[in-house]
């Protein structure tokens, strides 16, 4: 196991990793933790107590933070026609059919964040299933990016919505801001985050649903969030 260096030894000295802490406490104690040099990430990590093996235990979705992530996100969009211009009026980065798919397939391009596509568009993305899946890229309906409301779908991704989803561990991850956010902004994006998670709970989920919720700065230390019975 990698040695950590001098600076993250004296951040962890500040978290104690028995305790749970309160959200708020979590919160600005993760901005104490995070790099001077550079604005860090908040990462968040909940582990549930659901089977992700089984598909009537998935949890999947789709959230606005109401203060974004702090990250800018480029958007490609699979759209033809007055959806197309719709796409182009809504700030998508890129718009495009088949030639787009192409440029993936042959030149390994990946300079997006999001895609978005209207239904009709989806025997063309359809085909990039096992080059977008692995990397989480795959538009969905369920979480609002397979949709004839092309410019709404837009606004959101660049306003900060993000998508959670079960990894075969049984753990969402995802970044709800940045160590330059403020304490409130974080928890609100916190809240945000962890009420749609728990709205989201499958009706074949028995026992304890949320097990336990940590949050750190993209290179430090994970911090235990105490969590209401959920």
């Amino acid at each position: 196991m990698a040695k950590h260096g001098k600076r993250y030894r004296k951040v962890s000295e500040l978290v104690d990793r028995q305790k749970h802490y309160d959200p708020a406490e979590a919160v600005k104690l993760v901005k104490e933790t995070g790099s001077t040099k550079f604005d860090e990430t908040v990462e968040f990590h909940c582990r549930l107590g659901v089977d992700s093996r089984h598909a009537d235990q998935q949890v999947r979705g789709a959230v606005v933070l109401p203060h974004g992530t702090g990250k800018s996100v480029r958007i490609l969009a699979f759209a033809k026609g007055a959806k197309a211009d719709e796409a182009k009026a809504a700030g998508a980065d890129y718009v495009g059919a088949d030639e787009l798919a192409e440029k993936i397939q042959n030149e390994n391009w990946f300079e997006f964040d999001v895609i978005v596509a209207t239904p009709d568009m989806m025997g063309v993305v359809g085909r990039l299933g096992r080059l977008l899946g692995p990397k989480g890229l795959m538009p969905n309906p369920k979480t609002g990016t397979v949709t004839m409301e092309i410019a709404k779908a837009i606004e959101e991704a660049k306003a900060g919505k993000i998508e959670y989803r079960l990894d075969k561990s049984n753990i969402i991850h995802c970044p709800i801001g940045k160590c330059s956010f403020t304490e409130e902004q974080l928890l609100e994006n916190f809240e945000t985050l962890m009420d749609a998670i728990v709205k989201a709970r499958p009706a074949a989920a028995k026992g304890r649903y949320v097990r336990s919720c940590t949050i750190a700065a993209s290179m430090g230390p994970g911090i235990k969030v105490q969590l209401a019975a959920k």
